[in-house]
């Protein structure tokens, strides 16, 4: 096969020409950024990854050459123009490849000029033949149109679809006479779009790509987070995507704010600062907080749960471990400008935070002691995820479940946790410090993580926490009206809807569940009608959650569960705190299957083999309010959310 038919074809139009003639070698059969034109022959819309005018990203390939033979060097065009810089030869390690598979990679590539733009790769093999592939990419324009945005707070409550705010309407506000007496926080802005989920490589996305399309504004795969996919199995030198803090602080100065109530490391909070392709790769994660994002990023606040990362691997609960670490490859440390890590199971990132000029706060009191005087500010509240909403709120009530001695907070060893408005007053009251503004990102993260477990109170009272969280943002936007705010989530978890009200009083309930068994429970409970009614205690959460007539939650993406529509006394077990598999956590519920069992009504779920329910690939909501909110209107993707927020602070808009 001539060289000038290589070039004509691409992605995997190539491999099929290729196969039809009998040549199979050489071939690239990746080429980043991702595009339809490579990976199917056909160019135009929709554009898979688009970039902001000198926004960064690596360009590579895979080249797998013929038998025998290497691959000697490969150079980058766009628009038939040859990209200066270093092009790198990595080995491709992952298993299945030919020998001698390589990744040419160039680092840190960024193009000024908005359009759609054509990128090819040549590489020469060791005999001098070569193959060329094409894809394209686009940069899309930012017009100067008004006033601009000066702060970005991005709302995201994980796994957050439609029926999870309207169960926590209900269960907040009441709804009487089919009316609901008042609106969340959330239902209250102005602009109301809604939000495709879809990652990279997935019609169901986790929330790795989930969160990284709104800080990157491209796909990526499944637990990958600011980063293409690639060839090689190093968990931290894939391709990388600058993320919209970095871009921010290198262009506008601005800070970045993290604040979750999941361990710091966990998807979406690492998806705003963490260039992996392993979402699960703590220690590296936490590191590179401070070695990266702190630097090039202004990462200023970062708040929530997983001190078992910060840590040292020698101390009791870290979980701090080499193999989770990283050191970066000197191609990518000399195109991004990072430092290159180290293997440190052994560091006191604590301490090492505080030597970089944070302030650090392990609990609620010393976080609302310390965030008005704090120039940067580092809570680590938990070893793991913190605590949900509704047992910080019965901690604080002196809520103790039967059969035991202390609240579960208590259980868990960390009595003094902020709810999540407290955490966002005090990150808004560091940020708002940078006269040149920030970027704060705010995870409601339980609502997920309880919707997983199936546990309907415990994810309302979360919703509502981060309505809470929306109140205060949106405060200060009325106080700084150059500030934008939206609400969305990475996607929907565990396909809630609201079946209707339950038939009975809660005196009732609980004594049918304990006497029942099988499907009397069902038929006794469901099928009710009229409106319950939640009411609200001093704190500003409901007094209980188990009232007459209850609200019952049904899941379309379950898994088996004993079900009693009763609120759970604890949480079921944790498998990412340290201390699971110890008195008293280890006596916790071990999941879905093994919680209320006493009236024996089993649920076969939708999804086998796991005790988590799934996500799902439904659309979900997005409300935005003040500066530039007026942009978010219509069906969008999810990667159009970063695009418009960005016009909204960089170009304006006229109203």
């Amino acid at each position: 096969m001539n060289k000038s038919l290589r070039t004509v074809f691409t992605g995997s139009a190539l491999l099929a020409a290729l196969a039809a003639t009998g040549f199979a070698d050489p071939v690239v059969s990746r080429l980043t950024p991702p595009s339809l034109l490579f990976s199917t022959g056909v160019n135009g819309a929709p554009y898979i990854s688009r970039f902001l005018p000198n926004q960064r990203f690596d360009l590579q390939a895979t080249v797998k050459p013929d038998s025998g033979q290497t691959i000697t060097s490969a150079v980058f065009k766009v628009d038939g123009v040859v990209v200066p810089g270093t092009v790198t030869l990595i080995a491709a390690t992952v298993s299945g490849l030919p020998a001698n598979t390589v990744s040419p990679t160039l680092r840190a590539y960024s193009n000024a000029t908005p359009g759609v733009h054509t990128l090819t790769v040549t590489a020469t093999q060791s005999d001098a033949k070569t193959v060329t592939a094409t894809g394209e990419f686009q940069v899309i324009g930012i017009t100067q149109t008004g006033r601009k945005a000066k702060n970005i707070i991005v709302m995201i409550g994980d796994g957050m679809g439609i029926a999870h705010r309207t169960a926590a309407r209900i269960a907040y506000h009441n709804v009487v006479m089919g009316k609901a007496l008042a609106p969340l926080e959330m239902d209250d802005m102005p602009a109301t779009a809604l939000v495709k989920t879809s990652s990279l490589d997935n019609l169901v996305t986790d929330s790795s790509p989930g969160a990284a399309c709104y800080s990157t504004g491209n796909k990526c795969n499944n637990n990958q987070e600011g980063v293409f996919p690639d060839d090689t199995t190093d968990k931290f030198d894939n391709p990388r995507v600058e993320f919209m803090g970095e871009y921010l602080a290198r262009t506008t100065g601005k800070s970045l704010g993290i604040v979750t109530t999941a361990d710091v490391f966990d998807a979406t909070p690492a998806a705003f600062a963490v260039h992996t392709q392993d979402r699960n790769a703590g220690t590296g994660i936490c590191d590179q907080y401070l070695d990266e994002a702190v630097v090039k990023g202004k990462l200023t606040v970062l708040l929530g749960g997983g001190r078992k990362w910060f840590l040292p691997a020698t101390t009791s609960g870290s979980a701090r471990a080499n193999s989770t670490d990283y050191v970066l490859p000197a191609e990518l440390t000399a195109g991004w400008g990072n430092a290159t890590g180290t293997l440190d199971a052994n560091r006191d990132l604590i301490a090492d935070f505080q030597t970089a000029g944070f302030t650090y706060a392990p609990d609620k009191t010393t976080l609302t002691a310390q965030a008005a005087s704090a120039t940067k500010l580092l809570g680590l509240f938990s070893l793991s995820n913190m605590n949900v909403a509704y047992d910080k709120i019965n901690g604080r009530r002196n809520v103790i479940p039967a059969g035991s001695s202390q609240t579960v907070v208590a259980d868990y060893g960390f009595p003094d946790q902020p709810l999540l408005e407290e955490m966002t007053a005090a990150a808004l009251t560091v940020l708002k410090k940078n006269a040149n503004g920030f970027v704060l990102m705010v995870e409601g993260a339980s609502i997920d993580k309880q919707a997983h477990a199936m546990d309907a109170e415990r994810w309302m009272l979360d919703t509502i926490e981060f309505d809470k969280a929306i109140g205060v943002a949106k405060q200060f936007a009325v106080a700084n009206p150059d500030t934008l705010v939206y609400v969305t989530a990475d996607h929907e978890c565990a396909g809630v809807n609201i079946i209707g009200p339950s038939k009975l009083t809660n005196s009732a309930l609980t004594t049918l569940a304990s006497t029942a068994s099988g499907l009397t429970l069902r038929n006794n409970v469901t099928g009710g009608s009229g409106f319950p009614v939640y009411s609200i205690d001093a704190d500003g959460y409901p007094a209980t959650m188990d009232v007459d007539y209850k609200m019952l939650i049904g899941y379309a993406a379950g898994v088996d569960r004993y079900e009693d529509w009763l609120s759970n006394p604890r949480p079921i077990q944790d498998s990412q705190q340290p201390f699971v598999g110890t008195a008293p956590l280890n006596t916790y519920p071990a999941d879905q299957a093994h919680r209320d069992t006493t009236g024996n009504f089993y649920i076969t779920g939708q999804i086998a083999g796991t005790n988590s329910a799934g996500h799902t690939g439904s659309d979900i909501p997005l409300t935005a309010t003040g500066r530039g909110s007026s942009l978010f209107k219509g069906v969008i993707d999810n990667t159009d959310v970063f695009f418009l927020g960005m016009q909204a602070v960089l170009g304006g808009v006229a109203n």
